[in-house]
């Protein structure tokens, strides 16, 4: 995670959420059906009678528990990949922990059955003397599919631990597991039972570089997002001009290739920052309900039905994260699910012994819910 700010707005829309979930979710559990990823729009509210909203409610809910009985995430097995990442050491963009992270992703995902391309760019940071070679990393499932979605993360770690009391401190060794490490671990966990997950859509796992390349933390002075700016400008180019979705950095793809990305359309997106914290909180990230209301109610809606206790429905900072260019630049609708409160953020004890793969399973279980339901 990047930068945020405690200044609330949309505080209104929040309270009224939360409210409708206090009430036994009658309005939320008519939503999303049939409709894609997060049924109509949220500004649409009204217009239908108690019985049926309740009706509708109990269908939901009964399907929400049928989900549930095929969630073959192993917690420990999530945990033991965080470790092996961070014993990689510090996952800098352009470095050679960044290179051997990228060829131990590559060897898993292709062993799992994923198909692994690297979306390749070059970046200058503000701060430093010379640009740098960066990548993102995308993992398909079912790429002959072209109604498709997102589940992400930054995969790169900050280059400094800023948060850390001491500035002496700063230059000492990050590891960044939750930060960095969580989400990546997360869906390496949940590449197991991709293939045999039934979904209606394809799916993809992007990972994106240079969320962290960060050396100056003052505000505006170094430049956050570039592997998301780069996924989400691409995409535009190629739904816009039929360039390809997912771009032609390595020059290796073929005419058929490139029609089919340039017909590739995203339902929808789901960012996973520090999603393994212990006793973590995910409250509504504001960004979030601004631009995509209607995916958040539907996740939050899934978690609540599923017992997911760690989904907050109350109002949490507005964060500046790579949801907002998939959300304003390539108009994919992009949920941040973020714990705010993680006490280890940017410090040296962002460690895997400060992270739980109960908190990794509690979120895969809402996003195998998630994935069954997207028509």
């Amino acid at each position: 995670m990047s930068r945020f700010w405690k200044r609330p707005y949309f505080s209104g829309l929040i309270f009224g959420l939360a409210v409708t979930v206090s009430s036994g979710w009658l309005l939320l559990s008519n939503r999303g059906q049939g409709s894609g990823v997060g049924g109509e729009p949220a500004q649409e509210r009204g217009g239908e009678g108690e019985k049926g909203r309740q009706g509708d409610g109990e269908k939901k809910r009964e399907q929400f528990a049928a989900d549930r009985d095929d969630v073959v995430f192993d917690a420990a097995r999530s945990m033991t990949y965080l470790k092996d990442l961070c014993k990689i050491g510090p996952r800098i963009s352009g470095t050679e922990g960044m290179k051997k992270q990228q060829e131990f992703l590559k060897k898993h995902f292709e062993g799992l059955g994923g198909k692994v391309e690297m979306q390749t760019f070059t970046a200058k940071q503000k701060s430093q003397p010379r640009p740098v070679d960066m990548a993102n990393m995308i993992v398909s499932w079912h790429p002959e599919r072209e109604r498709r979605v997102i589940l992400c993360s930054h995969y790169d770690t900050r280059p400094i631990a800023d948060q850390e009391p001491d500035r002496r401190k700063w230059q000492e060794p990050f590891l960044s597991a939750n930060d960095g490490g969580s989400g990546v671990a997360l869906l390496m966990e949940f590449a197991h039972q991709m293939k045999d997950l039934k979904t209606e859509v394809g799916v993809d796992f992007v990972f994106f570089d240079g969320e962290e390349y960060i050396f100056d933390p003052e505000p505006e002075h170094d430049k956050y997002f570039f592997g998301s700016e780069r996924f989400a400008r691409t995409y535009a180019k190629g739904k816009g001009q039929g360039s390809g979705a997912r771009g032609q950095e390595s020059g290796t793809k073929g005419q058929g290739t490139k029609n089919r990305e340039a017909r590739v359309h995203y339902l929808g997106a789901v960012l996973l920052d520090m999603i393994g914290g212990k006793n973590p909180r995910f409250p509504i990230e504001q960004n979030s309900w601004f631009h995509a209301a209607a995916l958040v109610e539907q996740l939050w809606r899934i978690a609540a039905a599923q017992g997911c206790d760690a989904f907050k429905v109350q109002e949490g900072p507005r964060v500046n994260d790579d949801h907002i260019a998939l959300n304003v630049e390539a108009r994919i609708p992009a949920v941040d699910i973020i714990d705010f409160d993680y006490p280890h953020w940017h410090r040296l004890s962002d460690l895997p012994e400060n992270c739980s793969g109960d908190s990794m399973y509690q979120v895969s279980r809402v996003l195998t819910a998630w994935l069954k339901q997207v028509k």
